[in-house]
């Protein structure tokens, strides 16, 4: 084993398979994501915020938005 692996064992909590997960395992926060991959468990965990750090980091566009209705017909000549 690593250092980045521990024995841990699973147990029952009501209808829910749990493990307790180790200190130098903790993640921040308060929620996780988990998803299965084959037969691993990955636990991510859920970080708040981030989007609106990374877009407020951004320099503003300077070019304007494209006429996305440009070639379009008019609503008025749309067959019913």
């Amino acid at each position: 084993m690593t250092t980045s692996e521990r024995h841990v064992r699973l147990f029952r909590n009501g209808r829910n398979q749990a493990l307790r997960i180790p200190r130098e395992f903790e993640l921040e926060g308060t929620e996780a994501l988990i998803h299965k991959e084959g037969d691993r468990l990955i636990v991510e965990p859920v970080r708040k915020g981030r989007l609106l750090a990374i877009l407020s980091s951004l320099e503003p566009l300077d070019e304007p938005f494209p006429d996305v209705d440009e070639d379009l017909p008019p609503l008025d000549d749309k067959a019913l």
